[in-house]
C-alpha cells in the first residue's frame, strides 16, 4: 500500500498518502480525499486505484484523525484553514475536492474560501448548514486509537448552530459541484440537502441510497456517479 509521509503544519504533523496517476494524466487537476470524522484516509483505500487512473489523487488523514497530530482547539474553521494551507504546502494551485460528511464540510468551507483553488466540489452526504439538532455528548468518551475525543462535541456544536451567511453563500459558489445523498435511511436531512444542491448554481444531486457511508457501501455506484460528473464538468 502507498507509503505515508506528513507534512509540518504549523500547528503539527499533518499525515497523507499519495497515489500517483499514470502518464496519460498530466494536466489534470489532482483530486484530494478527505474522509469523515472519526475515520482516517484508510477509508478511500478500495477506490483510489480507480480514481488515480485519471489523476493523482491525495489522502490525507485530518488534524487529530488517523496518523495526524492530535492538537486542539479543533473547529470547522481550523479544518478548512488546514486544508488550504495543506494545498499551499503540495503547491497545488486547483484540485478536485471530494468529502464525506465532516470531510465535506471542510470541503466546501474551503471552497467558499478559495473558490479559484477548487476545479470540481464532490459532497458526499455532507452536513447541510442548517440547525441539525444532533446530540452533543456529556462527557467526553474514551479516545479512540484513530481519533481525538475532544473533536466530536466541538464540531456537532457548530453543526447544530451553523453561521447563517454559510447557507447564503452557497449561492455564490461558481465551482461544479455534485451533492450525493444517502437516501432515507441517512441520518442527514435529505431535503436540506436538495436543496442545499439546488442553492449552488453549478449544484446537481445525486442519491444512491445506501445510507451515509456511499463509498464504501456503494463503490462501484459512486465512482460512476463522480467520473460521470466530472466527465460532464465544465471544469
Amino acid at each position: 500500500m502507498w507509503a505515508y509521509r506528513s507534512v509540518e503544519m504549523g500547528w503539527g504533523r499533518l499525515a497523507y498518502r499519495t497515489v500517483e496517476g499514470g502518464p496519460d494524466t498530466a494536466g489534470e487537476p489532482p483530486m484530494v480525499l478527505l474522509h469523515g470524522g472519526g475515520g482516517d484516509g484508510t477509508t478511500w483505500d478500495a477506490l483510489a486505484p480507480t480514481l488515480a487512473q485519471r489523476r493523482t489523487v491525495h489522502l490525507p488523514d485530518l488534524r487529530g484523525m488517523g496518523r495526524s497530530d492530535r492538537v486542539g482547539p479543533y473547529s470547522l474553521a481550523v479544518l478548512r484553514d488546514d486544508l488550504l494551507a495543506l494545498l499551499d504546502r503540495w503547491e497545488l494551485d486547483r484540485v478536485v475536492l471530494v468529502g464525506h460528511s465532516l470531510g465535506g464540510v471542510a470541503a466546501l468551507l474551503a471552497t467558499q474560501a478559495a473558490p479559484q483553488r477548487v476545479a470540481a466540489l464532490v459532497l458526499e452526504e455532507c452536513p447541510p448548514p442548517v440547525p441539525l439538532g444532533f446530540t452533543i455528548p456529556t462527557g467526553l468518551p474514551d479516545s479512540a486509537p484513530y481519533y481525538d475525543r475532544e473533536i466530536r462535541p466541538s464540531v456537532l456544536a457548530e453543526l447544530n448552530a451553523p453561521d447563517p451567511a454559510r447557507w447564503e453563500t452557497l449561492a455564490t459558489i461558481p465551482v461544479p459541484t455534485l451533492v450525493l445523498a444517502g437516501g432515507p435511511t441517512s441520518h442527514l436531512p435529505q431535503e436540506a440537502m436538495a436543496r442545499m444542491a439546488d442553492r449552488i448554481p453549478a449544484g446537481r444531486l445525486v442519491t444512491i441510497p445506501t445510507g451515509h457511508h456511499i463509498h464504501p457501501n456503494a463503490s462501484a455506484a459512486f465512482v460512476t456517479a463522480v467520473e460521470s460528473f466530472l466527465t460532464d464538468s465544465p471544469a
